[in-house]
């Protein structure tokens, strides 16, 4: 199943809005016969790739044991029943890390299996059905609460500044940490910024410094439509969805160049003449993005926050004194430590000469 595991995490920046799935097939003394890993949406499947695997190989899989991080799904979508494939190609055993969280699927896979004489089980190590629960947080977060799960990224000076008083933040953090940081955006399904970083650093928001088969949709927060159709984030590759407030675009000097550029528009109207945030997630969730990943200002940062849609903190922490300047999030002032909202340490590593942080929320 550890194997299993590595090939699915080949599958991060491909499959979406699949889930990442790997399978290894073995005999039973434990030769690898096949494995694979699911391809884009719309091909196969990390079972049938593993199946095709051990056919190029010249093996038989009758009888044989496959181990995969999630539950063959047991629908037709885009691509026939993986457990039918299973079925029919004679396994006796199968082991599964995490069931499918698609209503679709939901113990299903495994129930089709048993029905058919396969010998259906879970894996009895919880730290695998951890690790295969942790690749595919976005897909069971869409699957449950239909919305993706959301990341917010921060870089940051030992004082917690993301940047100087009149703006400047490049770069905080070292060459290292802008790369893991890319590798992050990867697992994205959609990047999301506001106007302001849009203003202030006209970023591209794309995955470049490392490789991807797919590029993240660029969501941007944008209340009054005020970004400007050169900003280099509407270049390809990727789409683009910008996010604004107004109940009426007719009139809007800069509504058409933006289309023109490919830049879907769509109004969210929420209170305060600002973008409704959680309709907002709805909406990805909708669209299939299973993670979101967040690089904002202070402002929109501390609307999610506050919001509580905020599922995972992942800081890159740098070892500089600032002094005044730009904070990691707008939050309201406190009048007492109880108040203050709780979260969970989930790794401390060394990247670079910086430190990645990651956390998450402490709920009921």
């Amino acid at each position: 199943m550890g194997h299993a595991l590595s090939l699915a995490e080949h599958a991060i920046g491909l499959t979406d809005p699949n889930p990442r799935v790997g399978c290894v097939i073995v005999a039973a003394d434990g030769r690898l016969l096949g494995q694979g890993h699911t391809q884009a949406a719309g091909q196969a499947h990390a079972e049938v790739m593993a199946l095709r695997d051990a056919q190029a190989r010249g093996e038989s899989v009758q009888g044989a044991t496959a181990y995969v991080t999630l539950e063959p799904c047991a629908h037709h979508g885009r691509t026939p029943p993986c457990c039918d494939a299973l079925i029919a190609a004679g396994l006796g055993r199968v082991v599964a890390a995490l069931e499918d969280s698609n209503p679709q699927v939901a113990g299903q896979g495994m129930a089709r299996l048993r029905a058919a004489g396969v010998q259906a089980e879970w894996v009895e190590d919880p730290a695998l059905s951890t690790a295969a629960r942790e690749l595919n947080l976005g897909f069971l977060s869409r699957m449950q609460r239909g919305r993706p799960f959301v990341r917010m990224k921060m870089a940051a000076s030992l004082d917690g500044r993301t940047a100087l008083e009149n703006g400047v933040s490049q770069w905080i953090t070292g060459p290292a940490a802008r790369q893991d940081g890319h590798a992050w955006r990867k697992r994205a399904g959609a990047v999301l910024s506001g106007i302001g970083t849009v203003r202030d650093d006209d970023p591209r928001l794309d995955v470049r410094l490392v490789d991807t088969v797919l590029q993240p949709m660029r969501v941007i927060v944008d209340s009054r439509l005020e970004i400007s159709p050169a900003a280099r984030l509407l270049a390809p590759p990727g789409q683009v969805l910008l996010c604004h407030a107004l109940e009426s675009l007719e009139g809007h000097a800069m509504a058409a160049s933006l289309r023109e550029k490919g830049a879907e528009l769509i109004s969210l109207p929420g209170p305060g003449g600002k973008v409704d945030l959680p309709a907002l997630l709805d909406e990805l969730g909708r669209r299939g993005i299973n993670e979101l990943h967040v690089e904002a200002g202070h402002k929109l940062n501390g609307s999610l926050l506050r919001a509580g849609l905020v599922d995972e903190l992942l800081v890159y922490l740098a070892p500089l004194l600032l002094g005044p300047g730009r904070e990691l999030a707008a939050l309201p002032a406190l009048s007492q430590l109880d108040q203050a909202q709780p979260w969970q340490w989930q790794e401390c590593t060394p990247i670079g000469e910086d430190l990645r942080l990651r956390a998450r929320p402490l709920r009921d």
